[in-house]
């Protein structure tokens, strides 16, 4: 049996708080429901392509 204790690869056990706008958020969350994605997972491609994008040898 697997150990229980041990986090999956991927798995999401962290959180980033970041302030901003009071109608950009509704703005954003607005067109993510209306592209039928969430919010959260929009701010994670961005982080992830990001990182790979700022993260290559110089």
């Amino acid at each position: 049996m697997a150990n229980r204790n041990k986090v999956k690869a991927g798995k999401k056990n962290s959180q980033l708080v970041i302030r901003i706008n009071g109608e950009e958020r509704d703005a954003f969350v607005a067109l993510c429901e209306e592209l039928d994605t969430s919010a959260a997972r929009e701010v994670r491609r961005f982080i992830r392509q990001f990182v790979k994008e700022n993260s290559q040898a110089s």
